[in-house]
């Protein structure tokens, strides 16, 4: 992936640990994956239930708002997200592929600016992520991705307890043609080792 079209994809993306990081403050998101309840504990009380459906409900709320502002901007495809408040991704990059053969994703870029309120408020209220799931998926992602012809492709790292991912071994100078039919039938193989909170991500 180009560093532009990366750069694009992080201020699109309402889920990406990297903006929500910078956005809310990497200290507090480290604090609440600390405070989680461990993998296989009990099932929380139906008091404690009903605040984190809302949340979850909030979220998707939240990001509905977000694809009507893009919408209302000029970018009538822009997708609904998916059921769980995740952006859809598979959805997104078309509309992207879309407006850089228009225009270089000018209207694109000119439209996030326009609803970069409504985004920052879906980040806010975006539920924790399992960050060593989300690693787990970006290597899969990566592992599969190499295996199908994209020797180069880097695997993802973990940063004080955050997935960052992989991909190109040379952001600044990209050393993968992502619009090669190569990397995009390799893409195509190997999009469901993403989970929906990893989507996006490389």
């Amino acid at each position: 992936m180009s560093s532009e079209t990366r750069s694009r994809r992080l201020a699109a993306l309402l889920a990406l640990p990297l903006v929500l990081s910078a956005a809310c403050g990497g200290e507090k998101q480290e604090a609440d994956i600390a405070s989680a309840n461990p993998p296989g504990a009990a099932a929380p009380s139906t008091s404690s239930a009903a605040p984190q459906a809302e949340g979850k409900s909030a979220f998707y709320d939240a990001q509905l708002a977000y694809t009507q502002c893009m919408r209302k901007e000029g970018l009538k495809n822009w997708p609904d997200p998916l059921l769980s408040g995740y952006a859809d991704w598979t959805k997104i990059e078309v509309v992207q592929e879309e407006e850089e053969r228009k225009d270089s994703q000018t209207k694109l870029s000119a439209a996030m600016q326009a609803c970069k309120e409504p985004m920052q408020k879906a980040m806010q209220l975006e539920p924790e992520k399992d960050q060593q799931k989300v690693y787990e998926s970006l290597l899969a992602h990566a592992q599969c991705m190499r295996a199908n012809g994209v020797s180069k492709f880097t695997n993802p790292t973990m940063l004080n307890g955050i997935a960052q991912p992989g991909g190109d071994p040379s952001p600044v100078s990209p050393q993968l043609n992502t619009n090669s039919p190569a990397y995009k039938q390799a893409e195509t193989a190997c999009r469901d080792k993403l989970i929906e909170q990893a989507q996006g991500m490389q």
